[in-house]
């Protein structure tokens, strides 16, 4: 069967642009349709399908926001991308917040515009895919603070989907702050243990001393501060679910006894020689490589064999930057809510997808709630976010909007990158003048004189 083509409704007022785009688009091999308004789109649109269209902002009747509402309302897989001659970051801000992929200013580049093309079908192609997979989680109970619609987040949750119905092991690796812990809650409100207690337990936050107490209890009289008798972690997760979290920081000697709990379902609480028994489902994470702790003596093998019986990889933020608008309108509107409501202009989230955030969701969560504080108004600007130093000059450094300061290359003095990158560093420590001139490799009074001489303040 011959591959459909693509196809493209091109929706202007001015008749010269709409033949110009048409050529161009069709020599690129698009089915192209045209209306000349936004009437006329709208009654296309409800007799052909489209996959693309190149929206018009400003148009008699009916204009391009009322369109885009219309297609988002009834054809969510089809992308939206507005072409306007007016410079408005509100207004882009409106359009993105309205589900349009993109918002180009005219005049543009043909090239600039046909690879937001390319990028605008490649989000609709992924949309598609992962279509499949979504209407599997359909049946089970997701967690509404898993935000994400990536093609490796939902593999992830279609494995974890599988898995949770039933008693097996499962180890959740995944570098810090990818949400380790609620893909464990995921599993366990979707297995047949989920009206029974679920016991997450940090192992990295307890004292080797105190980690055998912890998860197994004690005696009254056990230790010094034992006090009285206490239950561990097992015995209250009875029946239900046990989450062992940094499951790699448990000592090589602590490791047997959790081993053979595992094997017989069997513990003694500290200062007992009584045994007891629970049956619980354990789940545990990690962000090391146990197999590399296992090469170096640091853990034992036998008992990582037992715990990933099925093992969950959760990707880092990097590899799924396609779920951060998704992520950040979820804190926006969840997180945050106390404070005044804050959108993102679409260069701020730009450079929010260019940063590889090392720390993942939870530092992308810190940053967002940074910038919703101490944005100006309703709209975070790309000034409003705080991001290790450098990050903006990568931003910057294929980015041609005005106003931004010099980039390396251009066309301006030393003087002038001097100032700007002085500048960049005081604003990203808060105009702590300590840390700035460490940062910088200069002394605190050298740092002095040179805001003196290029008049730089906070403002």
């Amino acid at each position: 069967m011959a591959k459909q083509p693509i196809s493209i409704l091109a929706v202007d007022d001015e008749e010269s642009f709409l033949d110009l785009l048409t050529t161009v688009l069709q020599h690129e091999g698009y089915y192209v349709n045209i209306a000349s308004d936004g009437v006329a789109a709208i009654n296309i649109l409800q007799t052909l399908p489209f996959d693309l269209v190149l929206l018009d902002l400003r148009m008699p009747r009916v204009d391009g926001l009322e369109v885009l509402k219309f297609i988002k309302d009834q054809y969510f897989d089809t992308q939206v991308i507005m072409l306007t001659g007016v410079s408005d970051v509100k207004l882009a801000v409106e359009c993105m917040q309205l589900g349009a992929f993109h918002y180009i200013t005219k005049p543009y580049a043909a090239n600039e515009l046909l690879a937001v093309i390319d990028r605008a079908l490649e989000r609709k192609r992924l949309v598609i895919q992962n279509k499949a997979l979504k209407s599997e989680l359909a049946r089970y109970a997701l967690s509404p603070h898993i935000v994400g619609q990536s093609k490796s987040l939902l593999e992830v949750l279609g494995l974890a989907a599988r898995v949770a119905p039933t008693d097996s092991t499962v180890l959740i690796q995944g570098p810090s702050g990818t949400g380790k812990e609620l893909i464990a809650s995921f599993l366990h409100q979707n297995s047949l243990r989920k009206d029974q207690p679920f016991m997450a337990l940090n192992c990295a936050s307890i004292p080797e001393t105190l980690i055998e107490s912890e998860l197994f209890g004690h005696e009254k009289g056990a230790f010094t501060d034992a006090t009285s008798t206490k239950q561990g972690f097992v015995e209250i997760a009875n029946n239900g679910t046990l989450f062992l979290d940094e499951v790699g920081e448990i000592s090589i000697m602590m490791q047997p006894k959790l081993l053979r709990f595992l094997q017989t379902g069997e513990y003694r609480r500290v200062g007992s020689n009584k045994n007891l028994k629970s049956d619980v489902r354990l789940i545990s994470a990690t962000n090391k490589d146990l197999r590399r702790e296992v090469s170096t003596g640091k853990f034992r093998e036998d008992l990582l064999y037992r715990l990933n019986v099925i093992t969950l990889q959760i990707p880092p933020l990097r590899e799924r930057k396609e779920d951060i608008p998704l992520l950040v309108s979820h804190f926006l509107l969840n997180r945050f809510r106390a404070r005044t409501a804050k959108q993102v202009e679409p260069r701020a989230m730009e450079l929010l997808k260019k940063y590889d955030w090392p720390g993942n969701v939870r530092e992308l969560e810190n940053v967002i709630e940074r910038a919703a504080i101490l944005a100006r108004d309703e709209v975070i600007q790309v000034d409003d976010i705080a991001l290790p130093i450098g990050t903006r000059s990568m931003y910057e450094s294929y980015t041609d909007a005005p106003g931004e300061g010099p980039r390396l290359g251009s066309a301006v003095s030393m003087l002038e990158i001097e100032k700007a990158h002085i500048h960049g560093v005081l604003t990203t420590v808060s105009w702590n003048k300590n840390t700035a001139a460490k940062i910088l490799g200069i002394s605190l009074k050298t740092l002095y004189t040179k805001i003196q001489q290029y008049n730089l303040s906070k403002e």
